[in-house]
């Protein structure tokens, strides 16, 4: 029987959902799909300046999850700039978390953003 699935904590969801090129559709074929929980490897690991140790720890979830989380988003990006494609951050398997003072660190951003997008909570 397969491990249950682990929630990712993130604590900041993208002010923009949408990027790419302004003058593309937005059919599937242009489109690159990356889930919240990459975003958020994203931003803390690129952004923010942690390691994966601790982007591993703030996201709650192992070092060699992170590692792939991280390069699966890097791919996307990549691919998105160099073929021209829309990237959309949308979905995965996340929890928000509950704020500073709840088990969350310095990279925590949540309630600095008045807008939020619909996602898996």
């Amino acid at each position: 029987m397969p491990r249950p699935m682990k929630w990712r904590k993130v604590c900041s969801l993208p002010e923009s959902s949408r990027f790419g090129p302004l003058d593309l559709n937005t059919d599937d074929g242009s489109r690159v799909t990356m889930t919240v929980d990459e975003y958020e490897a994203i931003r803390l690991i690129d952004l923010e300046g942690f390691t994966q140790e601790e982007c591993a720890k703030q996201m709650n979830v192992a070092r060699t999850t992170v590692q792939g989380i991280y390069a699966e988003a890097r791919k996307k990006l990549a691919h998105a700039l160099v073929n021209g494609k829309v990237l959309f951050i949308e979905g995965g398997e996340y929890r928000l978390c509950e704020g500073l003072g709840n088990g969350c660190g310095r990279g925590c951003r949540r309630g600095r953003h008045g807008r939020r997008f619909t996602g898996n909570r």
